[in-house]
């Protein structure tokens, strides 16, 4: 975009207030609403001229659309001076001084409310959630053997599969250049959003999709986490081709789930697709794209072992149809 059409789409309050707000965390459409006490349909005018700009992104999740700022290329370096150049208008002009802090005033009721949500939903499920935990190693054991099995080098940019709360994004960001989590749930997104909303803007992403079909482009991640997500696939192949796909040369993917058991309850109460995984058949699955073992930690404490399997990529990734082709031989 030309410095006239991203001069001009800064040419209206409303908008370097949506830039502002945007520049401290990501928003839904009807949150911002909320914030600049505008309506939607005339928020959503303003949204779609800084979009149009490059200055800002919106992303669909179920029904609700966010919005962020720019995040690639010269898009992401213009929206950071727009940002630098706004806190320095703010610090000189009071009128917009007064104008920003209401803002944020704003922003701080739509993070209570998001944990407020959060926490009615914990509540309706909390009674399952404790039963299953009952039968699993302890999750603080769990979380030292991953951060274990990772932390001889740095994370880079991370995936996080299937991120459900947003606990292990938030375990991971600290080490991580850049932490993505993904969930094909919008709710547990939001539940997600609402953990992570105290970090600063652009160390997390939160993406809608499936673990099968990525959108992601190739060799995007250097680190990739299953954290209980693959007993949940039908296919784990897919959703290992997929991982492979998006894992850069020399990258890793950490696989926290379930040894193998017989529980066939979990099956019925809790969905799993899987009874667990061997160390066989999860080297054999790990290898055909094209990944060599790099560590094992078993996590005893609870009826059911948890195993953290870590691995690396050394070679290119075949096309799922070629890995099948190969294992049945």
């Amino acid at each position: 975009m030309g410095i006239e059409t991203t001069m001009r789409a800064l040419g209206d309050l409303t908008r370097l207030r949506i830039m502002r707000l945007i520049a401290a965390m990501e928003l839904a459409v009807g949150e911002l609403a909320h914030a600049l006490g505008q309506s939607q349909p005339r928020v959503s005018r303003h949204v779609a001229i800084l979009c149009d700009a490059g200055l800002a992104e919106r992303r669909r999740e179920g029904s609700w659309v966010f919005l962020r700022h720019a995040t690639s290329g010269a898009a992401e370096a213009t929206a950071g001076a727009v940002a630098g150049l706004l806190a320095a208008a703010e610090e000189d002009d009071p009128n917009f001084a007064r104008t920003c802090a209401e803002d944020r005033r704003h922003l701080a009721a739509i993070r209570d409310a998001r944990e407020k949500s959060a926490a009615e939903y914990f509540a309706r499920h909390a009674g399952e959630w404790d039963r299953l935990r009952a039968i699993l190693a302890p999750a603080e054991a769990v979380e030292q053997a991953l951060l274990a099995s990772l932390s001889d080098e740095g994370l880079g940019e991370v995936l996080d599969v299937g991120t459900g709360t947003g606990r292990v994004a938030e375990l991971l960001e600290p080490l991580a250049h850049r932490v993505t989590g993904l969930d094909k749930s919008p709710e547990m997104l939001r539940l997600a959003r609402a953990r992570l909303q105290g970090l600063p803007s652009g160390r997390v992403e939160l993406v809608q999709g499936d673990f099968a079909a990525l959108p992601f482009a190739p060799g995007t991640f250097d680190t990739i986490v299953f954290h209980q997500v693959l007993h949940y696939a039908t296919e784990p192949d897919f959703a290992l081709a997929e991982a492979a796909r998006v894992c850069r040369p020399g990258g890793r993917i950490a696989i926290v789930d379930l040894a193998a058991h017989a529980r066939e309850e979990l099956r019925r109460a809790h969905a799993h697709a899987r009874l667990g995984f061997g160390d066989e058949q999860m080297s054999e699955m790990l290898a055909r794209f094209g990944f060599e073992p790099a560590g094992c930690a078993v996590i005893e404490g609870g009826e059911l072992a948890v195993k953290v399997w870590t691995v690396r990529r050394v070679s290119d990734v075949p096309r799922i149809g070629t890995a099948r082709r190969r294992a049945a031989r």
